[in-house]
C-alpha cells in the first residue's frame, strides 16, 4: 500500500512541476511579447506584417478581445474580481485534474495570469495582434488570449471526442 502511495505522489509531483513550467512558459512568453511590442509603440507605430497582419498596441480595459469594455470603474474591478476568481477555480481544477486536462488547464491558467497581471499593472490588457482581411478585422488580441483560446478548444474537443464513444 505504502509503495501504491510513494507512485501516486511522484506522478503528482511530475504532473505538477509540468503543469507549473507550462503556466510559466505561457506567462513569461507573455509579458516578453507583451513588453516588446509597448517599448516599441511608444512612437504609436504600426507594423505592418503583411496583407492581413499587423501588430498595433490597443488598450483593452474588458475581457477577451475587447468584450465588455467599459470606462466605469465599476465594470473593471468586478470583472477583474471575477478574473481573479476564475485563476483560483483553475487552480483548483489543475490540482484535481488527469494529466491531459492538467496541460490543458495550465495554457489557460498561463494566459490568464499573463493578462491579470496587465490588469493590475497597467489597469488594461495591452492587445497588439490584428488579423484583417481588407476592412474586416478581427477583435485584436495577445499572446495570453491565443493560449487561453487553444486550452478551451483543446479541452472541449476533448470532452466532444470522448462523450462520442
Amino acid at each position: 500500500m505504502n509503495i501504491l502511495k510513494n507512485f501516486k505522489n511522484k506522478i503528482f509531483l511530475k504532473d505538477t512541476i509540468i503543469s507549473l513550467a507550462i503556466i510559466f512558459f505561457v506567462f513569461a512568453l507573455d509579458r516578453v511579447t507583451k513588453i516588446n511590442i509597448i517599448n516599441h509603440q511608444l512612437n504609436n507605430s504600426i507594423l505592418f506584417i503583411n496583407d492581413y497582419l499587423n501588430l498595433e498596441l490597443v488598450w483593452n480595459t474588458g475581457i477577451g478581445f475587447g468584450l465588455f469594455s467599459q470606462n466605469a470603474n465599476i465594470y473593471y474591478h468586478s470583472i477583474s474580481l471575477l478574473i481573479f476568481f476564475v485563476i483560483v477555480f483553475l487552480s483548483y481544477l489543475i490540482s484535481k485534474a488527469n494529466f491531459a486536462d492538467k496541460i490543458f488547464f495550465a495554457l489557460i491558467l498561463g494566459g490568464a495570469l499573463g493578462n491579470f497581471y496587465d490588469r493590475l499593472l497597467y489597469f488594461a490588457v495591452p492587445d497588439f495582434i490584428d488579423f484583417h482581411i481588407n476592412d474586416f478585422h478581427w477583435f485584436t488580441f495577445n499572446i495570453a488570449d491565443i493560449f487561453i483560446t487553444v486550452g478551451i478548444i483543446l479541452i472541449i474537443s476533448k470532452d466532444l471526442i470522448l462523450n462520442k464513444k
